[in-house]
Formats: C-alpha cells, structure tokens, sequence
C-alpha cells in the first residue's frame, strides 16, 4: 500500500533502520544543513529527524530520500521503470471491441480510474489555518552555507495552474525567505511554473501560489519529476502510487493541495514586485549570482498541529538530489524508449548534477543514427538542458564509466564524432555558460562507424576470450587457489 503522508514513511524508515533521531539542540542556521551534507558524503547514512530545532517547535526531517534503497522504500518499487511504463501503457491502450473483450477490460479500467485525486473537505493539513497571524518566519528554513543571502525553502512543492486548462504543476523551486509575508520565487525561466507565471504577467495579473512542504513520498517526486507537457502532476502521482491523492481547497487561494500534507503556504506571485535573489550554494556545487525574480506574498498557512518540516541540502554532488535523479532517470525510460525505439539504457551520471551528462546506449541499425537519437533528446522537455549527449552501442552498460570512457576513446574521433551547437537553451545554474540561460551543446557519438560514416579503415574486431577456455577455467577456478 502506498504511504499517505510523509509521517507515515517516517515511522516506516524507523522501522527498517533508516532512521537516525537527533535530540540534542541545533541551529537551521548553518548546522543542520552542515550535519546533512556531511551524512550523505559519507555514503549510505540514514535519513535524520531533528527533533530539538532552535526557535521552532518543528521536527525537521533531512536526507529522507538519500539512497536507492529509502527511494525503493518511498515509492513502493524495485524497478522505478514500472512508473514510466505505466504512462506509456495509458498512451497506447485501446478500447475493445465487443461485449465480451469490454468486460475483460473493466478491471484494468477500474485500476487506471484509482489514480486521480480524491477530493476532500478537510484533512490533517488543516487542523491549523493561520490568515493575520502568518508568518514565514515561524518555519524552520535552513540557511546552507556562510556566503548565502540567507535562509531559502530547498524542497516546497509549488502549486500552480495553467491559466487556460488549469492543469496543475507541481514544481521545486529556491525560495528566499524575505520577512514574515514576503519570499523570493527563483522561477527559473525552463520551469512549468515560470511559464504559467509569464501567462499570467502578460494578462497583468498576479499567479496563486500554494508551496507544500512535506507530502507523501510519490507526491514529493512528482513535484521533482519532468513529467510529459499536459500532465496533471497530481495524476502523475497517482500513477506513481498506484492510488490517487486525496486534496484540499486552499483556504485564500483557488488551488488544491494534498490533504495529508504537513505545511502548506498560500499566497500569489506579482510580476510588478521584483526583487534581488542570491547569491546561493546551489547543487552543482558554486555559489549562483544575484538575480531579479519575482516576490511571492504570503496569505495564508495551512498545516498539521504537530508538522514535520521536509528539508534537502545543497552543494557539490553527490547529494540526496541525485538519488531522486536516479528514479527520474529509471521511470522516463520507457518514455524515452516510446519516442526513440533504439535507445537500450540511460544514464544521468549523479556528479553530473542532473543536466550537465546523459549517457545512452542505442542498437545502432543505420549511419547517423547516434546524431539522430541525440537531437530528438535535446528536444524532449527538460532533456533540452542537457548540456552533453555521449552515445555508445549497446554493448556498453551506461553505468559503468570506465566501460562509457574505453567507448569514447576507441570508437570516437574527436574531429568527426563530435557535435557542438551553439546559442542553446542552458540550465538556470550552469555556472560555466557564458550567458545566464544560453551557451552551448556537446554531442559524443562514441558508437562503432561504418564506411557509410567515413570510416575507410578496416573495423577492428573486439578480442573476446573464446567460450572453451572460459569453459575450462570456471570448471578449475577453486583448484588452482587451493580452496
């Protein structure tokens, strides 16, 4: 069954040995963000629930989703493809023909209308409602490192709608707390809530805002997750969980949140009050620059009596982000497969701070094709940010570096296989494009050539032990050590 709230999966990382409580006093200034980089550097450190914060009588709960094996806990799954693979499955099912081949299919059907949210009137995260009284400041907010400009939300979930289909986006964005009513919104401008922002500057208008902090886990990674354009992302909960979301009508702004959330945050974004954001740590490892963003204005806050306040850290990989990076990568598989049939595996290297390195693998049929696979990449969604491509063959495992750079060093000339293009879309934090947003593109076409691609040369033949003696020598392994 899948977790309804964040406590839920808390009590159940106890319960596996997940779990480490910290019940001596520390500071969200500085501190904790400290004690949290330091246990996920180390590698296979537990999630950590601060239970003595100063200032705030809210737990805060760190690196909740920081290894494969919490993550396989948190989603409920062994093979995070299985969450792709039921959006294609949605894509490409048909209805029956006949009587008979109709009731087959009902309980299939029946399964796929679970995953919708669920509407609620009320639910935990409204056991307290604060209008006049609400303050920003009431909140735990991590400050990460010495040189920020001060304390930022690292993991709200930001709420908003499109202005026309009202789809809802679910998006993770840096939030600067300001004072008591006032944050600065780092809608980087790629983002599915920027757009629905700019829609709704163009009309003159402010944008609702609802900034959820600490849900159940499936909702948490939809929040994170590129999901395909015109996707409600409480849907994509739902077929995440496998069971849709229960939600809740904000108390100050037309939008829904989950019922079970721990902290909401209504308010609206006003395009005509910009202010300086930064500079910040951020995850690639460098402090980003100052920017103007928009501010948000707080006007309500929703939450438990007892929350718990869900928090990540920033720094130089490898973080608790790029294990979320990771799901991402396994569940968009099938996605990337449905559009691009010759790609065999994918990989998003964690160092690689999620856009900056895609390695694909593809059953290479015809000339071109490792160029072909690259250019369609560079157009899916937030793949367009990725800042280089390398494809190799199929017989490459993609998670294997020292495989992927043996493939780059002997099946790609510098002069011909590689691909740069310039004046491109660049991630927000890219801390070496020459200009914030645009700068340039490297493709590796690191798959075997033919002639047809101007390799004249005679194709060298890979030097593979024959079977009879890999045969022999399996039968005599424990002879020849004596054991």
């Amino acid at each position: 069954m899948p977790f309804e709230s964040l406590g839920e999966y808390v009590a159940s990382l106890e319960r596996a040995g997940e779990l480490v409580r910290v019940k001596g006093r520390v500071s969200s200034d500085l501190e904790i963000a400290e004690i949290m980089r330091r246990m996920m550097y180390k590698g296979e450190q537990p999630a950590v629930l601060f239970e003595n914060v100063e200032g705030s009588d809210m737990q805060v709960l760190g690196n909740a989703f920081g290894t494969v094996k919490r993550l396989q806990l948190a989603l409920d799954s062994q093979d995070f493809t299985d969450i792709g693979q039921r959006i294609v499955d949605l894509t490409r099912m048909k209805m029956p023909s006949g009587m008979l081949n109709k009731l087959k299919m009902l309980p299939k059907l029946s399964e796929i209308g679970e995953y919708g949210p669920k509407y609620e009137d009320r639910g935990p995260v409204t056991e307290i409602v604060e209008t006049e009284k609400a303050s920003l400041n009431s909140l735990p907010v991590l400050k990460s490192f010495a040189g920020d400009a001060g304390r930022f939300i690292t993991f709200g979930m930001t709420v908003t709608k499109h202005p026309e289909t009202e789809i809802r986006n679910l998006g993770v964005y840096r939030i600067q707390i300001i004072d008591d009513r006032h944050a600065i919104m780092h809608w980087q401008t790629h983002k599915r809530g920027a757009q629905h922002y700019k829609m709704m500057k163009e009309q003159g208008k402010k944008i609702e805002v609802a900034i959820v902090i600490g849900a159940d886990p499936a909702t948490v990674f939809s929040a994170v997750a590129p999901v395909p354009e015109g996707m409600d992302k409480y849907l994509f909960s739902g077929i995440t969980r496998k069971k849709g979301v229960k939600l809740v009508k904000c108390r100050t702004v037309d939008l829904e949140v989950p019922a079970n959330a721990e902290i909401v945050l209504e308010g609206h974004v006003d395009p005509n009050d910009m202010r300086m954001e930064g500079p910040f740590g951020d995850h690639t490892g460098y402090y980003t620059p100052t920017e103007p963003f928009p501010t948000f204005t707080l006007t309500g806050i929703m939450r438990r009596k007892n929350p718990i306040y869900l928090t990540t850290v920033v720094g130089k990989p490898v973080l608790e982000d790029a294990y979320i990076g990771k799901v991402i990568e396994r569940s968009f598989l099938p996605l990337i497969q449905m559009f691009h049939p010759e790609v065999v595996d994918f990989s998003m290297p964690g160092a690689g701070w999620f856009q900056g390195l895609a390695i694909i693998s593809i059953k290479k049929t015809y000339p071109g094709q490792a160029k072909k696979v690259m250019m369609g990449l560079w157009g899916m969604g937030q793949l367009s940010l990725t800042k280089t491509f390398v494809v190799v063959d199929s017989d490459v495992n993609v998670h294997d570096m020292n495989d992927v750079i043996w493939a780059v060093t002997t099946r790609a000339d510098a002069a011909r296989d590689t691909i740069i293009i310039e004046n491109a879309p660049t991630d927000t934090l890219d801390p070496a494009s020459p200009l914030v947003n645009l700068g340039s593109k490297m493709g590796i076409d690191a798959t075997q050539k033919t002639r047809e691609e101007g390799y004249m040369r005679e194709i060298q033949q890979l030097a593979a032990v024959d079977e009879d003696t890999k045969a022999l020598v399996d039968r005599r392994w424990q002879e020849y050590f004596g054991r």
